[in-house]
């Protein structure tokens, strides 16, 4: 999420009322997760853990709950709860605003494009020209929609990040301040999900087709010419690389890779980033050949046991 105009340190560091090391004029041009991170943004970290990742990433800017070594060329903003001031951050600039209205006045809808009745357009969301946006949608605020593009009834685009820090007194959640962004020619199933980025943006790449009932979890980044079948669910920060196809009913964990047209069979379970150009099956899942040999093998564990059985070995 980039500011719509640069800040100087001091002047973040007085939005959430925490202190601060480094020039006070020191510029602040965003906000980002660690993924996404650019120069000129901030960085959230409140765990030792991760530390290192964030004062060596992209980010010149370091939320953090503890004072450390500041690395050159960087600053940082000391806070005793980086989680609670980075959605300060979001809330003062990516404020909820009620739209008031079935669709916004601050939406643009492209030439030839049809809305169906009972659909929700949010604030400056852009639908490009020649779409198709059936009746029940909801496109929440800030979504980018490009040409010729299919949305059918049910679907919600843009809904909060599913991201939670888990507090003595309940789940705290991240709030979300970025976008979803639809490329041309992408057609959308039924009752499917879409979240919106924390920061950045959950991209739908040009030709690509879902499914009905596919969930998408935030940042993730589908390729073009993808094809997922009907009741995937695909969590946060996911990329899939080009002309993925993904079957029904496949479960993919958050922050992997699926390389270029990679194929990834029915109800199978993806735990891990998978290499381009093979097919895969199972939980978790493999490649074909190797995860039906594995089964080959289970299912001749009965006969085995038998045989020592027989031997009264």
């Amino acid at each position: 999420m980039k500011f719509p105009n640069p800040y100087a340190l001091n002047q973040i560091a007085d939005l959430i009322q925490c202190e601060f090391i480094g020039d006070p004029d020191f510029p602040v041009l965003g906000m980002n997760e660690i993924h996404v991170v650019e120069l000129g943004d901030i960085v959230f970290v409140d765990h030792p853990k991760y530390y290192d990742k964030a004062l060596e990433s992209a980010a010149t800017i370091v939320l953090i709950n503890k004072v450390v070594d500041c690395p050159e060329g960087k600053a940082l903003l000391v806070s005793d709860d980086p989680f609670r001031d980075f959605n300060k951050l979001t809330e003062h600039f990516k404020p909820f605003k009620a739209s008031n209205s079935a669709i916004s006045d601050s939406a643009k809808i492209g030439k030839n494009t049809v809305i169906q009745p009972n659909c929700f357009i949010g604030n400056n969301v852009v639908v490009g020209n020649h779409c198709v946006i059936h009746s029940n949608v909801s496109i929440y605020d800030d979504a980018v929609i490009g040409d010729h593009v299919t949305i059918h009834s049910g679907t919600v685009l843009g809904a909060n990040a599913f991201y939670y820090k888990n507090r003595p007194e309940g789940y705290d959640q991240l709030k979300s301040g970025g976008r979803v962004v639809i490329e041309n020619n992408v057609d959308i199933g039924a009752a499917c999900t879409i979240d919106r980025g924390v920061t950045g943006d959950t991209t739908i790449g040009e030709g690509s087709k879902l499914d009905n009932q596919i969930q998408i979890g935030h940042d993730t980044v589908i390729g073009k010419k993808c094809l997922i079948a009907s009741q995937v669910g695909i969590a946060g920060c996911v990329v899939l690389e080009d002309e993925v196809t993904i079957w029904g009913q496949v479960g993919c964990t958050s922050g992997i890779t699926i390389g270029k047209k990679a194929v990834v069979q029915a109800q199978s379970g993806i735990s891990k980033s998978l290499p381009g150009g093979k097919v895969y099956f199972g939980y978790p899942a493999e490649e074909v050949r190797v995860k039906l040999k594995e089964l080959a093998g289970i299912r001749q564990i009965p006969k085995i046991l038998e045989i020592l059985k027989s031997k009264k070995l």
